[in-house]
């Protein structure tokens, strides 16, 4: 069965291009498209698609908006967030709005079109290199956490850590730097399977919906340190 995607964006040409890409595919299937959040809300209420493939900046309701409103839904989609990354300061309160990961504008359409089937499947798995610079790029550009907003409860993993073991504690800072299960085990001197065991359990153990949230609790809680 193929995965049904809406597409959110104001640029045209991003639209017509994606849409072109995914009709070549046998897994991927265009639902719907949208110009704006407010548009993108109504479609994710009426064709229930499994992915958004959710611009940042947009008239009217922005990306982050739709985006806290598209994971409210009951039995939620999946959302991956557009960005030019560069200068997008809002990817941070995107993330914190539920979506599951994050696009680059400049990546090839071929690499977007994985990432969609990774995060249709449940594994919302950021490329490791592009997680650790969208930590480094908010942690060099603000001393404190993006504000949730107040719908949000932003101290969850505040509140939840402090019931993780400390190598546990260890797994979620390597988590949090943009390293991989494979990484993780080289550094920590493990198997790849322990690895991968630690880091289900922090995914039960802080309720997190995916490797991104994780990534953000670690950031939040101090366990990744903030450059000055």
């Amino acid at each position: 069965m193929s995965v049904r995607v809406l597409l959110v964006d104001d640029q045209p040409l991003m639209l017509v291009g994606l849409g072109i890409l995914i009709g070549d595919t046998d897994d991927l299937e265009v639902a719907g498209e949208a110009g704006d959040g407010r548009e993108a809300v109504r479609l994710v209420r009426e064709l229930r698609p499994d992915v958004v493939v959710m611009d940042i900046r947009m008239p009217g309701v922005d990306g982050i908006e739709a985006t806290r409103q598209a994971t409210a839904e009951p039995d939620p989609p999946k959302v991956l967030v557009l960005t030019t990354f560069d200068d997008d300061e809002y990817v941070y309160g995107a993330l914190r709005a539920g979506a599951s990961g994050f696009l680059l504008k400049s990546m090839a359409l071929n690499a977007i079109l994985d990432a969609i089937r990774v995060v249709a499947a449940g594994d919302a798995l950021i490329a490791p290199s592009v997680t650790r610079r969208l930590i480094a790029d908010f942690a060099g550009t603000s001393a404190t956490p993006a504000a949730p907003a107040p719908d949000t409860e932003p101290a969850q993993g505040s509140r939840l850590i402090a019931e993780i073991t400390d190598r546990e504690r260890e797994v979620l800072a390597l988590v949090g730097q943009g390293l991989s299960n494979t990484e993780i085990a080289e550094r920590l001197v493990i198997s790849a399977a322990t690895a991968k065991t630690h880091v289900a359990r922090l995914f039960a153990k802080l309720e997190a919906r995916d490797r991104v949230h994780l990534a953000i609790i670690a950031f939040e809680t101090g366990l990744v340190p903030r450059r000055r």
